[in-house]
């Protein structure tokens, strides 16, 4: 099921389980995933002062941002503390859509296109692609759900779900919770990223 706008969407898919070839970080991120849809979760865009490092809103809040932060944190992958040791470096490098004038590591990791940049910055962008084999379990796919007609930016991670249409299925939360959907191709693609080991091994 889909929220956009009000308007809930009722998605039925058939899937298929990719066969075994997907190994290492890529397959722990996509079981990571998946394991997420089993959360029921309010969509909550509200500010909640955190801790740091390590810091979550309440288990039953989130956006789609905190579905890739959690589930990079069940492989011990803190983006609140990569996000904000980067802005601390390179704060001017962020977008400043918000008008901050310094970090805040309550909010920064959770919006998604400072998440965008941090994975630029770290080498994990990967080349446009309109192949859905180029798209592997782990990766994380942006969005920009109004298309031409605005911006709104939104963010998933592919499964090794393979749905019907012969896509890989992505995990996000447009407003349901945490959904395992045929997402990939539904918006216009604002970036593709793959977490490396720069990012997968960064020091605590």
């Amino acid at each position: 099921m889909r929220v956009i706008a009000g308007f809930v969407i009722v998605c039925l898919t058939a899937t298929a389980v990719l066969p075994a070839n997907a190994q290492g970080l890529g397959a722990e991120l996509s079981a990571a995933a998946i394991e997420r849809t089993q959360h029921r979760v309010t969509y909550d865009p509200a500010y909640i002062a955190l801790a740091y490092p390590g810091g979550d809103v309440a288990a039953d809040r989130g956006v789609c941002a905190d579905v890739i932060i959690r589930v990079l944190r069940a492989v011990d992958i803190d983006l609140q503390q990569l996000v904000h040791e980067d802005m601390q470096t390179a704060f001017s490098a962020y977008p400043d859509h918000w008008g901050l004038t310094r970090p805040d590591a309550n909010i920064d990791h959770r919006r998604v296109p400072n998440l965008e940049m941090f994975f630029t910055r770290a080498d994990a962008r990967l080349a446009p692609s309109e192949e859905p084999a180029d798209y592997l379990p782990g990766d994380i796919v942006a969005w920009n759900l109004r298309g031409d007609a605005g911006w709104l930016p939104h963010i998933g991670i592919v499964t090794d779900t393979i749905a019907a249409s012969g896509r890989p299925m992505l995990v996000h939360n447009i407003g349901a919770g945490p959904q395992l959907e045929d997402v990939l191709f539904d918006w216009p693609i604002t970036g593709r990223y793959r977490i490396n080991d720069a990012i997968a091994r960064a020091e605590p």
